[in-house]
């Protein structure tokens, strides 16, 4: 069947409601895979809520449920929090989602929301109306009024976990971030500014040991970031302009199922 014939691989994986009777494994890469096994993260957890539950996407590897597990609970221990708002795991057998995400394929993404939570006693309805916060201002060249202390204790410790290997979060977070850190700044080099994420941090966590169909990206470059990450804030103020000879962007192909790593197929047939 030519791939143009082929349903489209959202399609697939969002019609799916549990994970695969598999051992857990994650395969392909963050934007081009799916999972095995996957674990739910259960709706609420003594330091956390899973949000938005319509979505059937607080599913993932066993390493990133262990992951949220652990920094819920350094959150619950920071002035006004008492713990986390988790947003998009992963579909239960991941792939593409159906709609938002290109990544969260593989079960080895989380967004957290920027909302400390007050509570963690919310009903399914109010975890579909209640909105986490923004906190950039001027288009994420700087932070808002709404950031804290306790937001960067929170993203310092995710990024000093050996099991993640970068976090996305807006660019004048991370250059505040780089402005405020007096002490070790190693960690820095896995937060990484990039569009939009002033809702929510995104973690990325590395494959796990002895997933071999697992596809890790690339190695954050080499020191802490914060230059690039104040050039991302120069031009946000300052635009530069655009280039005339600059190729249109192309529209991206939706994947269909021969698009994804072959373990993809048993993934979906499992019952």
């Amino acid at each position: 069947m030519p791939a143009s014939a082929e349903p489209l691989a959202k399609q697939l994986f969002g019609a799916k409601k549990t994970p695969s009777n598999q051992q857990p494994a994650p395969y392909g890469g963050y934007a081009k895979g799916c999972q095995a096994g996957a674990v739910e993260l259960p709706e609420t957890g003594p330091t956390w809520q899973a949000m938005r539950l319509s979505r059937n996407r607080n599913w993932g590897q066993p390493s990133t449920i262990a992951f949220i597990r652990d920094l819920s609970a350094f959150a619950a221990r920071q002035p006004g929090w008492k713990g986390l708002y988790i947003g998009d795991i992963s579909q239960p057998r991941g792939g593409p989602m159906t709609s938002g995400h290109r990544s969260h394929q593989i079960g080895m993404d989380v967004d957290i929301w920027m909302l400390p939570p007050q509570r963690l006693d919310l009903s399914r309805k109010q975890r579909e109306n209640i909105s986490s916060i923004s906190l950039r201002r001027a288009k994420g060249a700087y932070t808002n009024n709404s950031w804290t202390r306790q937001h960067h204790e929170i993203l310092k410790a995710a990024a000093s976990d050996p099991r993640v290997a970068r976090i996305f979060v807006f660019p004048g977070a991370k250059v505040r971030m780089c402005n405020d850190e007096k002490g070790n700044r190693a960690w820095l080099r896995k937060i990484r500014p990039w569009w939009g994420h002033h809702y929510h941090f995104h973690v990325r966590l590395k494959c796990p040991r002895g997933a071999r169909g697992c596809v890790d990206q690339a190695a954050p470059p080499a020191g802490d970031g914060c230059k690039d990450a104040q050039q991302w804030v120069n031009n946000i103020l300052n635009p530069p302009p655009p280039d005339p000879n600059a190729p249109k962007p192309k529209k991206r192909r939706e994947y269909v199922l021969s698009d994804l790593p072959k373990q993809c197929a048993a993934v979906l047939q499992s019952r």
